[in-house]
């Protein structure tokens, strides 16, 4: 096949399945609203279920539900008949995915789950399907043809199934409130998460790592105290011991080309007077956005009282894993 042909194909899939999902819009009505009504007050969990291609599509609508705020799990339908079933309540309800909407394992769980008591939320290519006649709530994913150039292999109908999926965990995710300190509560190991709940005390350099000294301290001290540190500037404090400027390699660097003897020289005359701060309950993300705005590398962490009490490094927001 020619490199035109495989583009012209490749365009051919994604318009063919980009109109399927436009189709679905108009799918929309009050049926999908009963639905969202009736998960928002699910006092269970939403045990999602499909076979074959449809069952991938249904572990992945179950990972959303999960991390947005609604209690999921994915079962499998054949497992489920040899035992897993203990894993559904009459709290629960089902949801599943089948485009025929006759998925053998899947009809064969219908009887047990109306003993059970659970309701049934169908996503079905087939609304007059056995599926769908025995459900509560049935979500019509119907497409006109599949993507594949022998119209065998799911690709359309997998598609229409997973952004049905999406619509429905993102209005219920809408519709419950969540929030992306709620998003962030269930990703703390992910950027995001880290991004919304990390604060500066978290990650701040404290005690010997954060090396604080007196305005009259002589430069060749102070630099002994940042290598001990293994820091890249040193907080300056006044008599109360409250911050009044910050002493940096920057700033060790203006003042080598001056003739006077910069070793023995008070801090206090060459440091950067008011610098800026952060507190300690502020994100670790805000902090990085000042590092980045006002060009620089370090930021002293202070108190109510402006009294250093730790400092904080873009390296120590790196391997945070921030950025």
């Amino acid at each position: 096949m020619s490199s035109s042909k495989n583009i012209n194909r490749a365009k051919k899939v994604l318009n063919i399945e980009a109109r399927a999902i436009l189709d679905l819009a108009k799918k929309i009505d009050k049926n999908f609203d009963r639905t969202i009504n009736f998960l928002t007050k699910l006092k269970g969990r939403v045990i999602v279920t499909g076979m074959g291609k449809a069952g991938f599509i249904a572990q992945k609508i179950s990972a959303t539900l999960s991390s947005t705020g609604t209690p999921s799990l994915y079962l499998h339908p054949a497992e489920a008949l040899h035992g897993d079933l203990g894993r559904v309540t009459k709290e629960d309800c089902l949801l599943t995915f089948s485009n025929s909407g006759t998925t053998e394992e899947v009809v064969k769980l219908l009887p047990i789950m109306k003993k059970i008591g659970v309701c049934l939320i169908a996503v079905v290519g087939n609304i007059k399907s056995t599926i769908a006649r025995n459900a509560d709530f049935v979500l019509d994913v119907s497409v006109k043809k599949e993507a594949c150039s022998l119209g065998l292999a799911p690709t359309t109908s997998t598609t229409a199934m997973l952004a049905m999926g999406d619509a429905l965990c993102v209005s219920l995710l809408d519709r419950k409130g969540f929030k992306e300190k709620d998003f962030a509560f269930y990703h703390p190991g992910g950027t995001l998460g880290k991004r919304l709940l990390l604060k500066v005390e978290d990650i701040m350099r404290r005690g010997i790592a954060n090396p604080i000294v007196g305005e009259n301290a002589r430069v060749k001290d102070v630099l002994l105290n940042i290598t001990k540190a293994r820091a890249g500037s040193a907080s300056v404090v006044n008599k109360a011991g409250r911050l009044s400027g910050i002493f940096t390699d920057g700033d060790l660097r203006r003042h080598l080309d001056t003739k006077i003897n910069i070793a023995n020289k008070k801090i206090k005359d060459i440091m950067t007077k008011s610098p800026t701060t952060i507190k300690k309950d502020r994100l670790a993300a805000e902090a990085l956005q000042i590092l980045r705005s006002k060009k620089i590398d370090e930021i002293p962490v202070v108190d109510d009282k402006k009294r250093p009490i730790g400092l904080l490094d873009v390296q120590d927001i790196l391997k945070a894993g921030l950025v």
